[in-house]
């Protein structure tokens, strides 16, 4: 199977029957975080923006407003980035779901696709993004975000539900490639801000070049899809959708090992936050750079790993509430957050990207050192959480936003996708969510 043939030929009968229901609960994952990243000010900015920028009449992910393809896909994508709570996949060092699921959404429904050949897409997205990712990685120096093959990845599902022929899918493909953002992920490690992983721009770029191809615009080859022989010779015997990880907390998954490490030696000892004195972490190079122990933005809480650490020590884990901006300032975790060390380790590096491992150390106040074992996040693709786990993750972000009736539509509406129409998942998902939702209530 080509790349070519994954995308036009690929039917949803095709698809085992655990990458079907993956799909749909990948899908569900993502509603829930572009739900919890609504209220932000990244999320407030893009929607605004997109509406007066990119004139059009497509309804906007949660938002009263209009815009073109690709303003609902910028949008859509960075709402769901402004919250770091989305799935992703290991070697790709970033997310395949968030440009791709904002692209889609929005060429999805201006060509009025049906809900069975939607979730095909999706599919079929993860896949081809799972290649198109490891293979620009293993071809180019340079560590870009997911926006730069998450383009690619948004053009080709774009592709599919626009109707372009092959040719046209190749031209596609080959402008989302040239045109897709090659930004350096590590500039916005280093410096938090609301660029974040370049996947809103990605899905953007992606759905501008479908549109630009079908009117006949130029762009072949994507070197990374005709020209990266042995990155994509897996296609129909590997489901790389089954090889996604999910986030148990909203926040950057290379923290996400240390929030386990520290969690664990404070289950162990039975220890209130109160009693640690100093916390070490010993971690990879990536996460070592997490550096803001005293964050002024969500930004860059999520891009922390000594904040989220200090927040689970205090409260037992960490939710959006707790990474927002009104929280920012709680003396107890800034002094464990302020005492927090990074120290990168030569075996946490060897095992990166596939894994991502810390280990915890903790001072106590009486001088009692405690030291835990290598870690790793949870939810990892190799021993993933339940279908139960990420609807449960789902409605705890979604309920307080959208209301708990709206929320249960949305996903009662998903499931029904596969034998029905997008434009009843739609209408649920277009609408705009308002301040005074209440949990219980409709929006």
């Amino acid at each position: 199977m080509t790349p070519l043939d994954l995308i036009h030929d690929l039917q949803w009968g095709d698809l085992p029957a655990d990458v079907r229901e993956r799909a749909e609960l990948c899908l569900l994952d993502l509603i829930g975080v572009a739900a919890g990243g609504h209220g932000t000010r990244l999320s407030a900015i893009v929607r605004a923006y997109a509406g007066e920028a990119f004139a059009g009449a497509s309804p906007m992910l949660f938002d009263a407003r209009t815009a073109s393809a690709a303003g609902v896909a910028l949008a859509a994508g960075m709402t769901i980035d402004a919250l770091d709570g989305h799935d992703g996949f290991n070697p790709a060092k970033g997310h395949i779901g968030c440009p791709l699921f904002a692209a889609a959404l929005a060429l999805g429904h201006l060509h009025g696709v049906g809900g069975r050949e939607f979730l095909t897409a999706i599919a079929m997205g993860y896949e081809f993004g799972a290649r198109a990712s490891a293979a620009q990685h293993g071809t180019v120096a340079d560590y870009h975000s997911s926006g730069s093959w998450g383009a690619v990845t948004a053009a080709a599902a774009g592709a599919r539900l626009a109707g372009l022929d092959r040719e046209r899918t190749r031209h596609a493909l080959g402008i989302a490639e040239y045109h897709g953002p090659r930004s350096q992920m590590m500039r916005c490690i280093d410096h938090p801000g609301m660029v974040k992983d370049g996947s809103g721009w990605g899905a953007m770029a992606g759905a501008t070049a479908v549109q630009l191809a079908a009117r006949g615009f130029t762009g072949a080859p994507a070197i990374t899809v005709e020209d990266a022989p042995g990155y994509w010779d897996d296609l129909g015997e590997r489901w790389c959708v089954l090889e996604q990880y999910f986030k148990p907390y909203p926040v950057c998954r290379w923290a996400q090992a240390p929030i386990e490490a520290v969690l664990a030696l404070a289950r162990r000892h039975d220890l209130k936050a109160a009693r640690v004195a100093r916390i070490e972490i010993e971690t990879f190079h990536e996460a070592v750079r997490l550096t803001a122990n005293r964050p002024r933005t969500t930004e860059e809480a999520q891009y922390s790993t000594s904040f989220p650490c200090a927040v689970a020590l205090v409260r037992g884990t960490v939710t959006p509430a707790d990474i927002a901006e009104g929280a920012l300032d709680d003396p107890e975790i800034l002094r464990l957050s302020l005492s927090l060390e990074m120290r990168e380790s030569g075996r946490a590096n060897a095992a990166f990207p596939a894994q991502r491992l810390a280990r915890a150390r903790l001072t106590l106040s009486d001088g009692t050192r405690l030291e835990g074992g290598w870690t790793g996040p949870r939810w990892e693709h190799g021993e993933p959480p339940t279908g139960a786990e990420l609807r449960a993750k789902y409605h705890a972000l979604a309920d307080p936003v959208l209301g708990q009736t709206r929320a249960g539509a949305i996903e009662d509406a998903l499931a029904r996708l596969g034998s029905g129409s997008l434009a009843a998942l739609g209408d649920l998902l277009f609408q705009p969510i308002s301040r005074a939702t209440k949990p219980g209530r409709s929006a």
